[in-house]
């Protein structure tokens, strides 16, 4: 009789936090029984998981030179309104899609490619308009992005960071109180407070304000490395890969606007 709730509770215990929203304790469990969910077709490998990485970031990169190619011809027609469905059309499109693969994520397959293809409009059209400001902050970004990834992979692959307990408890709450200030930011300048100077403000205080937004973007990549993992080890279902791909293009998506608004703030101040 305390066997199966016994089998339950250690199948919970488990399941790795993540402060990435796509990325939660339940991914591979089933509610009702704690145990993993698995699939017909195979189950998940980390070297899948990686080649669909790769395949959903160059993805990403089409779009954002699609995009970014349209900002070009907007400023030299004069009329850089004209950018601005690609921006709007990434960010909300690319935000319906994510929910939907939240909550379907046997549709990753399908729905985190869309997904990576409307972010790329996005990120090439935000990223045109920081480069016209601050020429050179675009490679800047890529550079510190792509160098943090590979840093914290070699430093969680070589047991130098762990993803503890209280590491992700910490990281959690800090994404989470990230995420209600970004909120309360949005809300308050809809209704014409002004929202909050020092998220946007190039003072010392603004910067870092940005300079911890970073970090802790960067910590949830160990935490999304460490749930990936765990996957793997628990046979989740082959389409995993897909949704494992998609929950760590959302976090890099986050850093590098992270990077950019605090190398943005950075160059301000010179």
């Amino acid at each position: 009789m305390l066997g199966a709730p016994a089998i339950g509770r250690h199948a919970q215990d488990r399941a790795t936090r993540s402060g990435n929203p796509v990325l939660k304790d339940d991914t591979f469990l089933d509610l009702g029984s704690g145990t993993v969910v698995r699939g017909d077709a195979g189950t998940m490998t980390l070297n899948g998981t990686v080649n669909k990485t790769a395949f959903l970031l160059v993805l990403t990169l089409a779009g954002a030179l699609f995009s970014w190619s349209q900002f070009s011809a907007a400023m030299a027609a004069g009329n850089p309104g004209a950018i601005m469905p690609y921006v709007w059309g990434g960010a909300i499109g690319g935000f319906i899609v994510a929910l939907v693969t939240i909550f379907k994520k046997a549709w990753s397959p399908y729905t985190a490619p869309l997904y990576a293809a409307l972010e790329g409009l996005f990120l090439g059209a935000v990223s045109a308009m920081f480069e016209l400001r601050f020429p050179g902050i675009v490679m800047q970004a890529v550079g510190l992005t792509f160098g943090t990834l590979a840093a914290l992979l070699l430093a969680y692959r070589s047991g130098l960071v762990k993803a503890t307990e209280n590491f992700k408890l910490g990281v959690v709450a800090a994404t989470g109180a990230i995420a209600l200030l970004y909120l309360v930011n949005m809300g308050l300048r809809l209704f014409g407070f002004g929202g909050m100077g020092f998220i946007h403000e190039y003072s010392t205080i603004g910067i870092l304000f940005s300079v911890g937004v970073v970090i802790v973007a960067a910590l949830n990549l160990v935490l999304d490395f460490d749930f990936i993992e765990q996957g793997v080890e628990q046979g989740a279902p082959k389409y995993m890969e897909w949704y494992g791909a998609f929950g760590l293009l959302v976090t890099l998506v986050w850093l590098y606007l992270e990077l950019l608004r605090l190398l943005s703030k950075l160059q301000s101040r010179n």
